[in-house]
């Protein structure tokens, strides 16, 4: 069969090298895909939000299930477009991906299932928000825009006039468009943070190994945050009683209340959670695979990922046997351009990417790249995902890092210490 992956990011590469490996599949697209989906699959020019374009490519390619990578077309609605079609498509509807593109919806759906998650307030206006602030005690506080900023929404503050600031360039300097149109303020989570995935078809759930992401840019987990800079799974910080609590109180609940007003979710419902003295909380939701957990848990997966997907879309996933794990685990190390999360400059050439790939147990998967005159260049802030497995954590450490020291590009660079946490677990 035909399978096309929508998106151009690390986790696209990730989808299009996995999905590629199914013996049922035929040719895989990626739209618009990037230089490392181009070498593991058809790369097709057709921006991941052009939805009729890429109705229209379904259509005339004999397509028979599309997978969506990001969330801002899933925000747009390409799965309605596609279901409207009568075309097979992995992801949530319009109005269910709302629990991503909505941090004040997500929070509404959270407290009418119970789920546990941090009190919370919502203003319309950046004027009301600092009042709340400077009429409040003095104190830790995360401020977020409500909509779809590209991880980068979240502000967490130690101070009042942090907060402020905060607030301003949300609300008032607009720093992420009509994202900040509402926004969100939230009592301060203390703990470790942890991601737990799971695929649904809006009424079975399976629930992926869990992962540890690392979203602030430098080591230590220092400076602003990111759209992550390395992830690694599975993560001792969730055992596997507390992944079944997670599934019964958390995942379980949502779906229901999703059902409950008539916003049946199926796709890939991410849990990002903050694991503190009282138990696993809620940060926020997103609606597929995040980027770069997606990479880790791919690379560890041994059943078809094509199965599931497809029975995800169809609505049949009891009749999948349980997913088979390789037991080693995975970490995914992001190398980034000069200046990320900031600016940064395009098109340097990257060097040793072939040898790289000689590593024992590496995949180099792609984010920001294009191809140029035949050489794979920059085009990214986070460039590549480096992603390799070991008999333990160290040692899945030590050989993405040997992989990391192969490549070169102008202003390369990555943090040192991805999966350090787990040491100390």
């Amino acid at each position: 069969m035909n399978v096309l992956v929508i998106g151009n990011g690390g986790r696209e590469h990730a989808l299009v090298w996995k999905i590629a490996r199914s013996r049922r599949v035929k040719r895989v697209f990626c739209a618009p895909g990037n230089a490392g989906t181009a070498a593991d699959g058809e790369n097709v020019p057709i921006a991941a939000d052009d939805i009729a374009s890429l109705v229209q490519f379904a259509k005339q390619n004999q397509v028979q299930l599309t997978v969506v990578g990001p969330e801002a077309p899933l925000a747009a609605g390409i799965v309605d477009a596609f279901e409207r079609e009568k075309l097979r498509i992995f992801g949530p509807t319009k109005a269910a991906a709302e629990l991503e593109s909505s941090k004040a919806f997500c929070k509404e759906v959270l407290r009418s299932a119970s789920v546990p998650t941090a009190e919370h307030h919502v203003f319309r206006s950046a004027e009301s928000a600092i009042r709340f602030l400077q009429e409040r005690e003095d104190m830790p506080i995360v401020v977020k825009a409500d909509g779809l900023a590209a991880g980068k929404g979240v502000f967490v503050c130690e101070r009042r006039q942090e907060a402020i600031d905060a607030v301003r360039q949300i609300g008032q300097d607009k720093i992420f468009g009509p994202a900040g149109d509402r926004i969100v303020i939230e009592e301060r989570l203390h703990g470790q943070e942890a991601s737990v995935l799971a695929i649904t078809d809006g009424r079975t759930l399976v629930t992926l190994p869990p992962a540890q992401d690392h979203k602030r840019a430098y080591d230590g987990d220092t400076g602003p945050n990111t759209g992550g800079m390395g992830a690694y799974s599975p993560t001792p910080l969730v055992d596997e009683k507390q992944l079944g609590w997670i599934e019964e109180h958390i995942l379980v609940p949502t779906i229901h209340a999703m059902k409950r007003i008539r916003r049946p979710f199926r796709g890939v419902l991410y849990a990002g959670l903050m694991l503190t003295h009282q138990g696993p909380k809620v940060l926020e939701y997103n609606v597929r695979f995040g980027d770069p957990e997606c990479q880790p848990i791919l690379m560890r997966l041994q059943s078809d990922l094509l199965d599931v997907l497809e029975a995800a879309a169809s609505g049949d996933l009891d009749r999948i046997e349980p997913l088979e794990w390789d037991p080693r685990p995975a970490v995914c190390v992001v190398m980034a351009s000069e200046g990320y999360p900031g600016n940064y400059t395009k098109g340097h050439p990257i060097r040793g990417l072939a040898e790289a790939a000689q590593v024992p147990d590496v995949k180099v998967f792609h984010a920001g790249t294009t191809l140029k005159d035949g050489q794979v260049v920059t085009s990214g802030g986070r460039v590549l995902g480096v992603t390799a497995l070991g008999s333990n954590i160290p040692l899945a450490k030590l050989q993405a890092y040997t992989a990391v020291k192969c490549i070169r590009w102008d202003g390369a660079w990555c943090r040192k210490d991805i999966s350090d946490k787990a040491a100390s677990l």
